[in-house]
């Protein structure tokens, strides 16, 4: 094995918990894969003699990647982030899926990736790099251009804004399953009252249709009107983990209609995310359904 072949096997290592940070920092999957690809370009030139600690460096130049590219799409002003939902990971509803946990390990939901939407480029790269890969601030702070004490003040406001936002979801699979495995009950049979009891009065649903637009609807009762109204051109439903959590992936002629997020809080209902995106549904893995 000569030394770039060496260097390469050093560096696949580490790749799939680069992925986990760059899609937390980008809520895209080929965004990710991007930074990534750039992490190993950069080594590959510069080479691993002089690094003493390479899964660190390589988070480190991930977190700038990421934060460069964050930082661009708010230059360009694009649509605003909030309005785009991030790419769900699609895992098996039974059994294990060993390449699924290990980019899940800390799972991170699709109702907290849209909160993180909202934060800064710097506040969600101080963020995630130290409260969910315990990164020390004294290796964030050069990423951001500030001091150590500056970048534990990012990511005190982003915790605070996480904290306030993001409801604190039920942890059981077992039980985010029965919660939904009602919902959808009570959605196939049309019974508006069934629904309405499994919704957190304050329930959030947002539906990402891509080119068609945006929509949110808020109360128990416009949701379960939006679910009645869904199940109609829904086609087969099948249970998944979206993002760890519950969930529902919805294929009609062979083809993927709807990926379901849940957030369940309290035994009811928090939050219903929908990718309806026809372009970002074709690019998604779903061969673990099977």
């Amino acid at each position: 094995m000569d030394e770039r072949d060496f260097l390469a096997e050093r560096f696949e290592g580490h790749r799939t918990h680069l992925k986990a940070v760059a899609y937390r920092m980008l809520g895209s999957l080929a965004e990710a894969d991007d930074a990534v690809q750039e992490a190993w370009l950069r080594l590959s030139r510069s080479g691993a003699d002089d690094i003493e600690n390479l899964g660190g460096w390589l988070t480190t130049v991930v977190g700038r990647v990421c934060l460069d590219m964050l930082r661009s799409r708010t230059s360009r002003r694009e649509d605003p982030l909030e309005e785009r939902l991030p790419d769900p990971i699609i895992g098996p509803a039974t059994g294990v899926d060993p390449e699924y946990e290990a980019l899940m390990a800390d799972s991170v939901g699709l109702a907290l990736l849209v909160v993180l939407q909202s934060l800064s480029p710097a506040e969600r790269l101080a963020f995630v790099l130290h409260d969910t890969f315990g990164i020390p601030f004294e290796d964030i702070a050069p990423i951001v251009g500030r001091s150590p004490a500056a970048a534990r003040q990012l990511a005190s406001r982003a915790r605070r804004r996480v904290r306030g936002t993001a409801p604190d979801p039920e942890r059981d699979p077992a039980r985010q399953r029965e919660v939904v495995d009602a919902f959808k009950a009570a959605a196939r049979e049309g019974d508006f009252e069934a629904l309405v009891a499994v919704l957190d009065p304050d329930v959030v649903l947002r539906a990402d249709h891509g080119t068609a637009g945006w929509t949110e609807f808020r109360g128990a009762a416009a949701v379960a009107g939006q679910a009645l109204m869904f199940r109609q051109a829904a086609g087969e439903s099948y249970p998944a983990l979206v993002n760890g959590t519950a969930g529902i992936v919805s294929i009609a002629d062979g083809r993927p209609r709807s990926v379901l997020s849940f957030t369940i809080v309290d035994g009811r209902v928090a939050e219903i995310d929908i990718l309806a995106d026809p372009a970002r549904l074709a690019t998604l893995d779903l061969t673990v359904l099977n």
